[in-house]
């Protein structure tokens, strides 16, 4: 291993709590060991009545999933794998929007602990170009309405990019952590505490002041707009010039005869 060897500390709920400012996010804390996923462990108890801002949180997972279903690597005592528990009144067209204020949230706190982040679109958190954390959004809805909607989250914080490698093989190319970006061990209760905080505050303006200063502000992080992409579906692939999101979060790229395509769960690669 590298100079920046990884090392084992476990999260803690006191040591989160003491930080933790949230009102609502954290009424409930629920620290595991080892679970499926946070996000499949935190279904099951919001099916079960479990209130809005219950949080989930595991030292690893054995099937951490990413987007499209894509697994998400995460060994145990050195990130952070975290859901949190919303419910409504939501809109079921409401829910993808999520991803913007979870990667808001994420973006807070990698800035906290002293990187710059961007964001990828709709969900990729990357410094310096690479991939360092990312949020799956997943929800229960009734009649056109969400029941319970579940931000869950995985950020690299002291992997060994050494074991990134051998367990992500040349995709670890894209990926990083915060402790190699920083060249310093993060405190995981201090950027859990960070991101649930965070995740609270842009949660409560989305509902209080709508979408607009979210998009605002997702727009500064922003690295897709103007580039050059290919979006590739179950379809052909096609390459088009990114020129922004719509009103509802969904990717809007023009191709190459000028036609305005909405992409909302297709994947994206940069072309420059």
């Amino acid at each position: 291993m590298n100079a920046l060897a990884t090392e084992t500390r476990a999260l803690s709920i006191a040591g989160i709590r003491r930080l933790l400012r949230a009102p609502i996010v954290g009424r409930q804390l629920y620290l595991c060991g080892q679970v499926e996923s946070t996000n499949a462990t935190l279904s099951r108890l919001a099916r079960s009545g479990a209130p809005e801002g219950t949080v989930v949180l595991a030292e690893a997972q054995t099937a951490g999933r990413g987007r499209l279903g894509q697994p998400w690597f995460s060994p145990p005592g050195v990130n952070l794998y975290a859901s949190v528990l919303f419910r409504g009144p939501l809109a079921l067209k409401e829910a993808p929007l999520f991803s913007f204020i979870g990667g808001l949230a994420l973006a807070d706190a990698v800035r906290e602990a002293g990187a710059s982040p961007a964001i990828k679109w709709p969900n990729d958190v990357l410094v310096d170009g690479r991939k360092v954390a990312g949020s799956l959004i997943e929800c229960g809805a009734r009649g056109g309405e969400v029941e319970y909607l579940i931000v869950g989250v995985g950020a690299n914080l002291n992997v060994d990019l050494d074991e990134l490698t051998e367990a992500l093989g040349p995709a670890a190319a894209g990926a990083t952590s915060l402790r190699a970006a920083t060249g310093r061990e993060v405190d995981r209760d201090a950027f859990t505490a960070s991101y649930l905080n965070a995740l609270d505050a842009w949660a409560q303006r989305y509902r209080a002041e709508g979408l607009r200063p979210v998009l605002e502000a997702w727009r500064e992080l922003d690295i897709l707009t103007g580039r050059r992409v290919e979006i590739r579906s179950g379809g052909p692939p096609f390459v088009g010039r990114v020129a922004g999101v719509d009103p509802d979060g969904r990717l809007v790229v023009k191709d190459a005869l000028g036609e305005r395509r909405t992409v909302s769960t297709e994947e994206i690669y940069p072309c420059d």
